[in-house]
């Protein structure tokens, strides 16, 4: 009785969540190691804290480590789609405070190599999650790869994490470069974590504007700054999330601040393309 109350109350969740404007977010970085994957999942745990239903799509084909991150082992991934036993509802993985994710695993590596049935399949039923989330997020990979990229151009925005490291800002740049590449591109705003003071976040910030603006014509946005927090580490080590197991340390209110620009300042007027127009860019770029 208890496990048929529990499905009741899943499907009346679902049924009453896709009138949502889905808003997709790719969240992205030069290079690995700074921080980039726990910025996505503190921050989706911020926007549940407001009150918005967020999913984490983990297509970090390299160093996929979300789940050691809540200290979780997935029992499935995107590939699991393919069989017929499984819909999408089977393989969305529980995090803490009501964050859902949905696993890579290596399924994310083998798109390029699905035949035209298989990618049918694999859409449709990645289809059924439209309007469930306010925001989905996509924890890319470090870099430019051919799947990360396409990730990053069929979302509605791009988050690009970077730290005042001059590897890291040479690196950020590379991947701006790759994205203003495209024919078209979604908005990019930076996070500039790690930074030891606001005006360190800043200066950081401002070198990226102005190299893009001087030789790509490009502008930018930001959403913002994150201080170099021991506490992070520290979370880390204990595979929970900084911002519940350390609400009140710095890092903790830096991804609040964070959460509440987003909120309240959208990167783009327009409304959001959602999983469908996704779906329908991704395909476009596979093929």
């Amino acid at each position: 009785m208890d496990d048929q109350a529990k499905q009741l109350r899943e499907l009346l969740q679902r049924s009453q969540a896709f009138a949502r404007s889905t808003r997709l977010i790719a969240v992205t970085s030069g290079k690995g190691g700074v921080g980039k994957s726990n910025f996505t999942l503190n921050f989706a745990l911020g926007l549940i804290e407001k009150g918005q239903k967020v999913v984490i799509f983990d297509v970090d084909l390299g160093l996929a480590n979300l789940d050691v991150l809540m200290g979780i082992s997935p029992k499935k991934h995107l590939l699991h789609l393919l069989e017929p036993q499984h819909s999408v509802w089977d393989i969305i993985e529980k995090g803490p405070n009501g964050l859902e994710f949905i696993a890579g695993g290596s399924g994310f590596t083998q798109l390029q190599n699905l035949d035209e049935q298989k990618l049918q399949i694999l859409f449709d039923r990645l289809a059924e999650l439209q309007g469930y989330a306010d925001t989905i997020l996509f924890d890319t990979g470090a870099g430019i790869s051919r799947e990360s990229l396409g990730f990053m151009l069929a979302s509605d925005e791009i988050l690009l994490v970077t730290t005042p490291e001059p590897t890291s800002i040479t690196d950020a740049y590379a991947v701006i470069k790759m994205i203003h590449s495209q024919p078209k591109h979604p908005p990019i705003r930076l996070v500039i974590n790690r930074a030891t003071s606001v005006q360190e976040g800043k200066n950081t910030a401002e070198k990226l504007f102005t190299v893009s603006k001087r030789f790509l014509n490009m502008e930018l946005g930001t959403l913002g700054y994150l201080p170099d927090d021991s506490f992070v580490s520290k979370a880390v080590k204990q595979q929970k999330p900084f911002l519940l197991s350390y609400p009140h340390s710095q890092a903790a209110k830096g991804i609040k601040e964070l959460v509440n620009g987003y909120l309240g300042k959208a990167a783009s007027p327009e409304l959001p393309g959602g999983l469908r127009g996704f779906i329908s860019k991704m395909r476009g770029f596979i093929k």
